[in-house]
């Protein structure tokens, strides 16, 4: 099969990105792989739908810094396809990183995605769901029980009043955006930099303040759940605990944090399990939880990272049994003749 990876940039790719692992996967497995950005659409007056691919040499590379380079090299090849021939569109973009510098691009990946699902193509995330989460609002639809206490709110009265209300601190984000940018922690609200924390934060929209979890100190850690439920190989769960550098609030990896091995207990899939039927729903095929406690702090669906270093962690090649899984996919929509939706194919 054909898997296209819709990407921000090929320029922004890393070695070290789930994306990059999923596509060395499915280059072991015998498929085809090519890399979409934002501008590699082309909806055509006849109504055909293409797509201007860069292309890999279908070979097995054995590390990952040799496949980016070949990626960003003079190895691929691009070439302009009918997106009927892409058995597979995995949107791996993140929207947060082009909405201020180009707009226009952010969600390009869930516009297109429809049409490409309409005209066959497995698209995953579902590109209806993915709608529905274009900020952290998103979470607010999840059962009660599994969020922290939150209020969403431009004014800085409200979050000085949240923030009283919270003797352990609070959390403050803004509502559009990911990776640990503009999150701070805030113990009081006579703190004296509390005004320029919202002014920072807020040019950026409408803020969320949550209460602090103390648990937060030791770090969160990061769950990957496929067709709803947790991802699991060998007998082993893709999940670590990031820890946060000292004195840091994020447990980021890209912000300082590290990652360490984490036993996924009874509690952690019963918080799993009560996130499950929406995520279904939804059609959110490959996500990340981010749980500290008893508490989800966040859902990540459009870019969840972490696979490589699970794999460096457990020595389980969790990527190749996301490939396996769209494999199927492609099965039970070759089998059924197109009957079976997109949104239910995602996460079937």
């Amino acid at each position: 099969m054909r898997i296209a990876f819709f990407v921000n940039s090929i320029e922004g790719e890393t070695p070290t990105y789930t994306t990059t692992a999923l596509a060395m996967a499915a280059l072991s497995r015998g498929h085809d792989i090519c890399y979409l950005t934002p501008g590699d659409f082309v909806l055509r007056a006849d109504d055909s739908l293409n797509v201007c691919g860069r292309l890999l040499p279908g070979k097995r590379y054995k590390k990952a810094e040799s496949f980016h380079a070949a990626l960003q090299g003079d190895e691929t090849t691009v070439e302009t396809m009918d997106v009927r021939d892409v058995d597979v569109l995995f949107l791996r973009n993140d929207p947060s990183l082009d909405a201020e510098a180009r707009p226009w691009a952010a969600h390009v990946g869930a516009m297109f995605g429809r049409l490409a699902s309409a005209r066959g193509t497995i698209v995953v995330n579902d590109p209806d769901g993915l709608a529905l989460a274009q900020n952290k609002l998103y979470f607010q639809a999840f059962p009660q029980a599994v969020r922290p206490e939150t209020l969403i709110s431009k004014s800085i009265d409200e979050i000085r009043a949240f923030i009283d209300m919270h003797k352990e601190g609070v959390i403050v984000k803004p509502l559009q955006g990911s990776g640990g940018k503009n999150v701070f922690k805030i113990g009081s609200p006579d703190e004296a930099n509390l005004n320029q924390i919202f002014e920072a934060v807020s040019g950026e929209g409408y803020l969320i303040a949550q209460n602090y979890l103390p648990a937060a100190s030791e770090g969160d850690i990061r769950l990957f759940l496929m067709n709803g439920r947790p991802l699991v190989r060998d007998g082993k769960y893709a999940a670590i605990r990031r820890v946060p550098a000292k004195g840091e609030v994020r447990s980021n990896i890209h912000a300082s944090g590290t990652a360490a091995p984490v036993e996924i207990t009874p509690d952690i899939l019963a918080i799993a399990e009560m996130v499950r039927p929406k995520l279904v729903e939804d059609g959110m095929f490959l996500v990340g939880l981010d749980i500290v406690g008893d508490k989800i702090l966040e859902i990540n669906v459009f870019t969840p990272g972490g696979l490589s270093t699970m794999f460096d962690l457990y020595e389980a090649d969790f990527a190749d049994s996301v490939i396996a899984a769209l494999e199927e996919k492609v099965a039970q929509r070759d089998a059924y003749a197109g009957a079976i939706a997109n949104r239910t194919l995602a996460t079937l």
